[in-house]
């Protein structure tokens, strides 16, 4: 089992109309009259949380990984650089699967709030977050998609996932091509 220590620490992230920045506790309550529309639950289910539940729950992802060290948690609040507005979040969970345990896959996950979705907000935090990533060396992306869920289809299909005939908990699992690992002889003329 991994220490802890092993996994990347999320960084600042910017892009052209985004900052990414890495989750802090403190983000709850500017966070919360974002995720508190029921809309956002459409195709996740459940319902949104209180500010304390909020805060909870950001004090633990905050941390930066799970309890016993076996998963990595790197999670980014989206502001919009224009304005300073806080607009969405892009998760990503990372995990060491075997057979190749030195190489991390990151699970990613993204949510734009309702009143700011349409602009391309979570494709271009997704794509910045995905490529930090595979500068961190992680060589394998997946998503889950609602079949339903054309808008983060699209976000998927841009970081160049594809879906698989593989359903979890009633979504599609979206997965990158894993790169190839090459070996001396492979490069060799």
């Amino acid at each position: 089992m991994p220490a802890p220590t092993e996994w990347p620490v999320a960084a600042e992230i910017s892009t052209a109309a985004l900052r990414l920045e890495p989750l802090r506790v403190e983000h709850a309550a500017e966070a919360h009259p974002l995720f508190a529309d029921p809309q956002l639950h459409a195709f996740t289910g459940g319902t949104p949380r209180t500010p304390a539940e909020l805060a909870d729950a950001y004090r633990r992802q905050a941390v930066g990984h799970s309890p016993d060290g076996s998963q990595g948690w790197l999670n980014w609040m989206l502001r919009r650089t224009s304005d300073g507005v806080l607009v969405g979040t892009v998760q990503a969970t990372l995990e060491r699967p075997l057979p190749h345990p030195a190489a991390p896959t990151a699970e990613l996950a993204w949510v734009v709030g309702t009143a700011h979705q349409g602009h391309g907000h979570a494709k271009e935090a997704a794509r910045a977050v995905a490529a930090w990533l595979r500068a961190q060396g992680v060589t394998d992306l997946i998503a889950h998609v609602h079949p339903e869920h054309h808008a983060s289809a699209a976000v998927a299909r841009a970081l160049g996932l594809t879906p698989t005939d593989t359903l979890v908990d009633g979504e599609i699992r979206w997965h990158s091509a894993p790169r190839a690992h090459h070996t001396p002889a492979d490069t060799a003329p």
